[in-house]
Parts: C-alpha cells; sequence; structure tokens
C-alpha cells in the first residue's frame, strides 16, 4: 500500500497546512516509508504468543500507609516569616476585579 501525492495534498488540505511541491513530495515519502515498516510488522508471526496489555511489567510502586508524628505547631511555625497567635501571617494576594 502506498500513498499518492493527491492523497498527501488532501490531507495537508485537511490540516490546513500549505505546502509546496517539493515538500508535498518529501512527505509523500516518509509516509511511505512508514507504512512500509507497518507492513514489515505485520508480516511478523505471532502465532502462540499471548497478548500483553502493556508492553513493559507494571508493578505497584506505593507504599503502605504508616502513621507517623507529624511536626508539632512550634516546629512548623519555627522557619515562618511572620506568625500571630501560632498561625501563619502571608500577604494578602487578592485583587479587585473591574
Amino acid at each position: 500500500m502506498s500513498i499518492s501525492l493527491d492523497e498527501v495534498k488532501h490531507t495537508a488540505q485537511l490540516a490546513r497546512l500549505e505546502l509546496d511541491e517539493a515538500e508535498l513530495k518529501a512527505f509523500q515519502l516518509e509516509l511511505n516509508a512508514l507504512l512500509g515498516h507497518f507492513e514489515d510488522i505485520q508480516a511478523i508471526d505471532t502465532t502462540g504468543l499471548v497478548p500483553k496489555p502493556h508492553a513493559v511489567e507494571l508493578t505497584n510502586v506505593w507504599s503502605e500507609d504508616q502513621v507517623e508524628q507529624g511536626l508539632s505547631r512550634e516546629e512548623a511555625l519555627e522557619g515562618a516569616f511572620k506568625t500571630r497567635a501560632g498561625l501563619f501571617i502571608v500577604p494578602t494576594v487578592i485583587e479587585e476585579s473591574h
């Protein structure tokens, strides 16, 4: 199977690509080369192979949840620029909309 120059022109038009004749011919060659590779892949005998849902084996990378002691309020506020009554003080970032 190969792609004609008219098919490349039509596809370029659908994609709203403005290509000159040299670019159209270059794309035609590249697309036909890709189709050739696909034909090679389709020719491979896969009888007896078990289909896999993924190309690589997947394993769960999550660890078990473990309850640990967190920071105390004093430790958490220790590096803060500004605090008041045990809370972080930050600049107001709300902008007025017009």
